[in-house]
C-alpha cells in the first residue's frame, strides 16, 4: 500500500492554491469593504492617524501617520507611518503583496523590520482573503501627503513628541 503522505501534501497545496485564488477573485468592492472592516477592528487608525495620541484625531487625514512616536529603550523612537497610497509619504509605491508581507511578517519591501510596537505577530494569523482585503483597502484610500517624523536611533534626539515604553 502506498503512503498517504504525498496525497495529503498534494491536497494541502491544492487548498492553499484555492484559498489564494478565491481571495483574488472576490469582487474588488466587497474586498475593500471587508478591508475597511478589518482596519477598524484591528484599530489601525489608533496609531496611524494624526492627533490620536493628543486626544484630537484628525479624521480628514485618517491613516496618514502619527506625529507622536513610541520610544523603546535601547531601540529608538518610532513614529507610525502613513498608510495611505501617497507615493512619496505613504504606501503608494508598495504593492498589495508588499503590504501583506509587512502586516504578516513585519518586513518592509526594503528589508527593514517594522517597529516592535506593530503587532505583526498577531496579524500574521490573517487568512489570505483578509490580508488581501486589508491591503486592497489601504490602496483604495485617497492619498494624503503627510510625512511623520523619521525614526531616531537609541542615541539620537527624536524629531517629535513621543510616548516612552517603560519596562517594570
Amino acid at each position: 500500500m502506498q503512503s498517504p503522505l504525498p496525497l495529503l501534501a498534494l491536497a494541502g497545496a491544492a487548498l492553499l492554491s484555492t484559498s489564494l485564488a478565491e481571495a483574488q477573485t472576490t469582487a474588488p468592492r466587497e474586498r475593500v469593504k471587508r478591508g475597511e472592516y478589518l482596519a477598524s477592528i484591528m484599530d489601525c487608525g489608533g496609531c496611524h492617524t494624526p492627533g490620536v495620541f493628543l486626544g484630537k484625531p484628525d479624521m480628514a487625514r485618517k491613516f496618514a501617520g502619527s506625529e507622536v512616536g513610541f520610544k523603546i529603550p535601547g531601540l529608538g523612537t518610532f513614529f507610525p507611518p502613513n498608510l495611505t497610497p501617497d507615493r512619496e509619504t505613504g504606501l503608494g509605491a508598495w504593492s498589495e503583496q508588499d503590504i501583506i508581507k509587512a502586516v504578516r511578517t513585519g518586513v518592509r519591501p526594503d528589508g527593514r523590520m517594522l517597529a516592535p510596537a506593530m503587532p505583526y505577530a498577531s496579524y500574521g494569523k490573517l487568512n489570505d482573503a483578509d490580508a488581501l482585503a486589508l491591503a486592497s483597502y489601504f490602496k483604495s484610500l485617497p492619498p494624503v501627503r503627510h510625512a511623520p517624523p523619521v525614526l531616531s536611533g537609541p542615541t539620537e534626539t527624536p524629531k517629535g513628541p513621543f510616548l516612552t515604553v517603560v519596562a517594570p
